[in-house]
């Protein structure tokens, strides 16, 4: 039952064969056969002692005759960067935060509990959801270690989402919730082998999240199937009177994402091919030229190529904007931290790390935060202008251009490589992927599982302006539904083993 998705949940217990109980005991067993036993994938930092009583009431509802929605009874496992206003922590993995329990659940949290999901635990991350190091080694944190890829326990999972990508694939939850400031959603969801959707900035709000950069951050539903990324992101959509962003002109408030599960929608949808995004790894081209042929069976009109800026022709200008808004941004989390204990300023938790190198930079340091310590005010000119050249490059001359241009639905290319060989001693080995022109843009990115490469999955990326996201639910469930491209980790301990 731990592999069903959340339809097949929802007619068991309908019918009266399962119980939001016995799946979370269930779920709890996986874990402890899987994540810290067994393969020892280590993608859950911490689990939730109430989940059970949850559950309990859950149950009780149902029998009442009242049921939330799709997420009724369900468990999720959520990152450890978002609040939570139980018993568990909210570190970012970072033994600063050791301790720090929110006073606030954040207002995704708030929606997931209203739909009725069943809050089993919180999965590891790479420590500062992957932005205190040049260096550093996705899913490692020095509160929760190093998660691993399911697939083949030596690789890496990616990250910053890591413990959520890895714990969905192994099905150790039904759904999970991770956060992606450029690629955080989408990497370690290619790399584990499961859907990942990146929001449009603002339909989801930040309230809550520890932040990195407010005008890319966003969380975001990880998932085997569309379907369920669909039901989960329904539940965690509105409006927040903290997120501004939440209210912007334009914003499509509803809960209902299954109504676009359509397994025709390919027919006749015009996708235009990134090429620019290709060619960092010959293999990974040849999983993309069979999905494109699989896309034009499924009935697509195939543009190819459409071009878009690279992610080089912003990447400095995206980097300085990630470096003002994270020294803002989290000055402003930590000020808010109750009690005295916890770091307070960037400056403060840049002096703790020192004073605990030993156990918090064994491998890697936190040169980037002591770059973003450099930063002044976000009325620096130097901060508005690589604002400006971001969404200039990315929206108006990007995305919205070729979108226009070639009158598309959406535009296709790999989300990344196979994944790396963990590496303590030197770091990350990316290799390429598309993840920057929707994380830059504030736009949406969905990645649906395409093939393997040796036994590694690789994912394919479907975005498009704001606000798309029914589109671009349609067209992945389509080709996922045509493929069937996922298949379930075998916990392999090296490639070829």
């Amino acid at each position: 039952m731990t592999g069903w998705s959340v339809a097949e949940i929802q007619r068991a217990m309908r019918a009266g064969d399962l119980s939001a109980r016995a799946l979370t005991e269930a779920f709890l067993q996986r874990a402890a056969d899987v994540d810290r036993s067994g393969p020892s994938i280590n993608s859950i930092i911490e689990l939730n002692p109430q989940a059970l009583d949850i559950a309990v009431r859950l149950d009780a509802e149902r029998a009442a005759g009242t049921v939330r929605g799709p997420l009724h009874g369900v468990p999720i496992l959520i990152k450890d960067n978002i609040d939570t206003a139980d018993s568990m922590q909210t570190t970012a993995g970072s033994l600063a935060l050791e301790g720090h329990m929110a006073s606030r659940d954040a207002f995704v949290v708030e929606r997931l509990r209203a739909a009725g999901a069943v809050l089993l635990g919180k999965t590891n991350l790479s420590e500062w959801a992957n932005f205190r190091s040049t260096r550093s080694t996705s899913g490692w944190s020095s509160r929760g270690g190093q998660t691993r890829n399911p697939h083949v326990l030596d690789r890496s999972p990616c990250g910053s989402s890591s413990g959520s990508g890895a714990a969905v694939a192994a099905e150790l939850c039904a759904v999970a919730v991770g956060t992606e400031t450029d690629g955080s959603v989408v990497c370690p969801s290619s790399s584990n082998g499961i859907v990942g959707i990146k929001p449009t900035l603002g339909l989801v709000s930040r309230s809550g999240i520890i932040p990195i950069a407010h005008s890319q951050d966003t969380a975001g539903p990880m998932a085997r199937t569309v379907a369920d990324a669909a039901a989960l992101l329904g539940a965690m959509v509105g409006v927040d009177a903290r997120d501004a962003a939440t209210a912007a002109a334009g914003h499509p408030v509803q809960a209902d994402y299954a109504q676009y599960l359509d397994e025709s929608a390919l027919k006749g949808a015009r996708l235009g091919i990134a090429r620019n995004f290709f060619g960092f790894d010959s293999r990974v081209d040849a999983v993309m030229e069979e999905s494109i042929d699989a896309l034009r069976h499924l009935g697509a009109d195939i543009v190819d190529p459409v071009d878009l800026p690279k992610s080089s022709a912003y990447d400095d200008s995206e980097y300085e904007v990630l470096l003002y808004e994270f020294k803002a941004g989290l000055n402003a989390y930590l000020a808010e931290l109750n009690g005295g204990r916890w770091p307070h300023t960037l400056e403060a938790l840049i002096a703790f790390n020192d004073a605990h190198a030993e156990r918090v930079m064994p491998y890697f340091g936190q040169e980037i935060f002591l770059q973003a310590q450099e930063k002044g005010p976000l009325s620096d000119a130097a901060y508005r202008e690589a604002l400006t050249a971001n969404h200039r490059l990315s929206r108006e001359e990007g995305i919205d251009a070729a979108m226009a241009q070639h009158r598309l639905d959406a535009i296709v290319a790999p989300t990344g490589g196979p994944a790396w060989t963990i590496d303590l001693v030197n770091g990350d080995h990316y290799s390429g992927g598309c993840s920057s022109p929707a994380a830059v843009s504030g736009y949406p990115h969905v990645t649906v599982p395409a093939g393997f490469v040796h036994g590694l999955p690789v994912g394919i990326s479907l975005f498009a302006g704001a606000w798309s996201e029914p589109r671009l639910i349609a067209l992945a469930h389509a080709f996922e539904r045509g493929t069937q491209a996922r298949r379930a980790p075998q916990f392999l301990p090296s490639v070829g083993l």
